[in-house]
């Protein structure tokens, strides 16, 4: 994560080396459903080790001698780690090669199963992580007094340095394909992404500066807590506020897109002001003329199960459960300056 995005509760607490190993970064997807049993797709958890998902994929197909298109993922997850997803394979003849023909050092299967349909983008419930942070310099009273308040209070609900490409080029390259640059169809999503990662952030900037990250302003679109469910502006309430309170709703901030602000008054002015530039405008035309919609996400995160431990006196290990879409970058952070990959 960048650290010239703003933090929520002050200077940083620690400086730390993550991803010594790809071991010191575990991600395990939260399951959303229970396989069918039956069906025509191979449902697939594997563990993978320095391996992102584009890759597994490849692999998956190459195994069971079938195109790209005929293998499902629900979510994207990092090389730099250890693992654990689901995969569907498309076998309408549910006839699978050995799964022990798949197994690798770095890909192992975990459960095969049979499903009645293909694993579609999203569905899953959220994600575990278990992080290892090393050589740790900093207070360990004052670190363990920031992960509290990240416990009780949340953070602010950052897209992650994943999204923006090596020194964040991404964006840069997304102005150009705006421009006319001809780029590769696969390219084109994921430029499109950032583009649309990096207006989101500008406005969550936006929010902190504003100490309105965490509450509700006038004309206020809320989110529901691990949905892409949204509703308001309506006026503000006690029960709003008893569920903003307990973690219920989030204030929402734009992912860009063809149509109008749902947001209105107040939180459309503070949108707007944000992305009145001449790189946020060339980026939210080329967003509307890539046929985008107007969509909302959560401004507030709050990492469920939070836990830590010492193992010793420079090493701290972190637990927690973050929703679809969320990234733990956002946790570090909070957390550090420097927080750096050695991956």
């Amino acid at each position: 994560m960048s650290d010239t995005l703003p933090r929520a509760f002050g200077d940083p607490v620690l400086k730390a080396n993550i991803r010594t190993t790809p071991e010191d970064f575990l991600v395990e997807e939260i399951a959303g459903f229970e396989p069918a049993g039956e069906g025509e797709h191979l449902l697939l958890t594997v563990e993978k080790r320095g391996m992102n998902t584009a890759f597994a994929a490849k692999r998956i197909a190459a195994w069971a001698r079938l195109p790209e298109h005929a293998i499902g993922y629900a979510g994207l997850k990092d090389r730099h780690a250890v693992t654990r997803q689901r995969f569907s394979v498309h076998l309408p003849k549910r006839v699978a090669p050995d799964t022990a023909t798949l197994q690798s050092d770095d890909l192992r299967v975990l459960e095969a199963t049979w499903h009645n349909r293909k694993l579609p983008r999203g569905a899953l419930a959220g994600n575990r992580f278990v992080l290892v942070l090393r050589q740790v310099e900093g207070n360990q009273v004052a670190i363990e007094a920031r992960l509290a308040q990240i416990a009780a209070r949340g953070l602010p609900n950052w897209f992650g340095e994943q999204r923006f490409g090596r020194d964040g080029g991404n964006v840069q390259a997304a102005l150009a394909m705006f421009g006319g640059q001809r780029v590769h169809r696969d390219q084109r999503s994921i430029l499109l992404s950032a583009a649309r990662s990096e207006l989101f952030n500008r406005v969550l900037a936006a929010r902190l500066a504003d100490g309105s990250w965490d509450s509700g302003l006038e004309g206020e679109v809320w989110a529901l807590n691990g949905s892409r469910s949204v509703f308001g502006p309506e006026p503000w309430s006690e029960t709003l506020a008893q569920r903003l309170a307990a973690f219920d709703i989030h204030p929402s901030g734009p992912l860009w897109g063809v149509g109008e602000l749902r947001s209105e008054d107040h939180a459309a002015q503070i949108e707007l002001d944000a992305l009145s530039d001449a790189d946020a405008l060339a980026i939210r035309s080329g967003l509307e003329q890539a046929g985008l919609k107007q969509e909302r996400r959560a401004l507030r995160l709050r990492p469920e199960a939070l836990q830590w431990e010492w193992p010793d006196s420079a090493t701290v290990r972190l637990s927690f459960d973050l929703p679809p879409g969320s990234y733990a970058t956002a946790v570090l952070h909070e957390l550090g300056e420097g927080v750096s990959s050695t991956g």
